[in-house]
């Protein structure tokens, strides 16, 4: 639902296609996904018909490991590269470490973690009978966390912008190491806010992303630029 708001606001010429995994929404009925490279092979061949025109790829958290390994095998099955591979509020595959996650995670656990990442409001962990439909699909999240396994190949051909939180436990080293990951342009954006920034500098992110996608297909004012950078946008003071 957060990526079906972007629709409106994002430019009308970006399409913005949120991608349903199984067990969720109109997929309730299909199995939850334990599995991130199962899961990524399993969207890729979904997808693949589908991309007919220029396309980018978003993905938060977890979600930016699956945009990650779904980008690889777009390549494998003979796809276009997408224009941008936008990584969110996530290490860099190559040095994250989800140890913790490997085994299920029990309800009290799964609390303490989504209070720990300071994106779920208090009433919703309080709702009992909420949180009794969303536990099952977060700890398969979790699970999936912790499963990951890393595998070297040629690093991919479309630049790599990253996204992290000042105050996220992410360090800057893990978010900057996606750099290894791209033979194109690098960029990470480091804006204000915990794990969730996406939610609290929710107007912020999609100016970058806006800005980044016009560039890459000619509607920037101003030039491209081609050379890594990174910046660290801190909230207006008055």
């Amino acid at each position: 639902m957060l990526y079906a708001r972007w629709r409106r606001l994002l430019p009308s010429w970006i399409d913005v296609r949120p991608v349903e995994w199984p067990g969720r929404g109109a997929r309730m009925d299909e199995p939850l996904a334990t599995d991130p490279h199962a899961l990524a092979w399993q969207l890729a061949a979904e997808l693949h018909a589908q991309l007919d025109r220029p396309y980018a790829l978003f993905g938060h958290s977890l979600g930016a490991l699956i945009a990650f390994e779904l980008a690889h095998f777009l390549r494998d099955r003979g796809a276009p590269a997408p224009a941008i591979l936008f990584a969110s509020g996530a290490e860099a595959p190559a040095v994250r470490d989800g140890s913790k996650w490997r085994l299920p995670l029990s309800d009290e656990a799964l609390l303490k973690e989504l209070r720990d990442l300071q994106g779920t409001p208090d009433e919703a962990l309080s709702n009992a009978e909420l949180m009794r439909s969303a536990l099952p699909v977060l700890r398969a999240d979790f699970l999936m966390c912790g499963v990951y396994v890393y595998r070297r190949r040629h690093p991919l051909s479309c630049p790599v912008h990253v996204f992290g939180g000042a105050d996220d436990e992410t360090s800057r080293e893990s978010l900057q190491a996606w750099r290894q990951e791209t033979s194109a342009e690098f960029t990470l954006d480091v804006l204000p806010g915990h794990h969730f920034f996406i939610h609290t500098q929710q107007a912020e992110l999609l100016g970058l992303i806006g800005s980044a996608l016009a560039r890459r297909s000619g509607r920037s004012i101003g030039s491209h630029r081609s050379e890594d950078h990174e910046r660290i946008l801190r909230p207006a003071t008055h």
